[in-house]
């Protein structure tokens, strides 16, 4: 029988937290990890350093948590999304999982775009578990714009009285966002085609490539990148297919915008997909080798961002 809160609910239950102090961060935690080591759950943590200091300084019995090396932190959500499937499946036949993770955003040095569609995707993505989940947000240094999206893609939310309560802001639908252009992007692009043929574009992209000081490695994924993501526009968007790089001293940036309204649900490219020819396995693999991904939909289309280098 599953405990706590999550008592009763099937699949993964899903909560985010706010605190604007330590002590408010460990009101929230501490009782969360007490308690399923005290029913005898796996309970895992992934979380910065200093908050997993926090965390070993404060609970009762330290020996009853598993903490993730490197605090789970990954580049990708792509790789957060295979490593946490198998962990989470090693414990096949237990009752609960308790889980608490810090999730990477701007406040922390990491781009936010592919880690909200992360929150967005994984209610479903790790649904098939008896997983328990909190994360919680540092006001102190997360930005408002990604408040606002962990609130539109948590279902409940846990107060620093230790309420669990549903969350009124919880939205189950869930549309690409509209981004303002890179830096890069604010000068005119080294190469810019209209409905170029996957051969061409990965001419282009080698050609701009050649303005960064990017390893062959990096080449490689972002022209097979920009490849991909002609190819996805040519048989799910809209034409016309525009093609624009832009390269800096250490990294490059390609946009590909076609007409057509893009992914309609988040786990595009985190998850490796079979149900078309065309776009599951590929955006996936763009989305594990590209530094960045992002996604985006304004008034002129549907936009895929690509970026290579540091």
């Amino acid at each position: 029988m599953r405990t706590g809160a999550a008592r009763g609910h099937v699949g993964f239950f899903h909560e985010t937290a706010f605190y604007g102090s330590d002590d408010e961060f460990r009101s929230i935690v501490v009782p969360f990890l007490d308690g399923g080591v005290s029913a005898r759950e796996p309970v895992l943590v992934a979380c910065r350093p200093d908050n997993e200091r926090l965390i070993r300084d404060a609970v009762a019995d330290v020996s009853g948590i598993v903490f993730l090396t490197g605090g789970g932190h990954y580049d990708r959500p792509t790789e957060a999304i295979l490593t946490y499937r198998k962990l989470f499946a090693s414990y096949a036949g237990v009752a609960q999982i308790r889980v608490v993770g810090d999730v990477p955003h701007p406040g922390v040095g990491a781009s936010w775009d592919w880690w909200s569609r992360y929150e967005a995707a994984v209610t479903e993505v790790f649904d098939e578990f008896p997983l328990w989940g909190l994360c919680p947000y540092d006001l102190r240094v997360t930005p408002a714009s990604v408040l606002a999206d962990v609130l539109r893609t948590h279902p409940r939310v846990v107060g620093v009285d230790g309420t669990h309560l549903p969350n009124p802001r919880y939205s189950s639908a869930w549309t690409l966002p509209s981004a303002d252009p890179t830096s890069l992007e604010t000068g005119p692009p080294l190469v810019e085609l209209t409905d170029p043929s996957p051969a061409e574009a990965r001419r282009a992209v080698t050609t701009a490539c050649g303005a960064a000081h990017l390893s062959r490695d990096e080449v490689d994924d972002i022209v097979y990148a920009a490849s991909e993501a002609v190819t996805n526009a040519q048989y799910h968007g809209r034409p016309p297919v525009h093609l624009r790089a832009w390269a800096g001293p250490t990294h490059v940036v390609v946009a590909v915008t076609d007409h057509g309204d893009g992914p309609q649900s988040p786990l595009a490219g985190l998850v490796p997909t079979n149900r078309t020819a065309t776009a599951g396995v590929g955006l996936w693999l763009t989305h594990r080798t590209c530094r960045n991904v992002t996604m985006t939909r304004d008034p002129n289309g549907y936009t895929i961002r690509l970026t290579a280098g540091p």
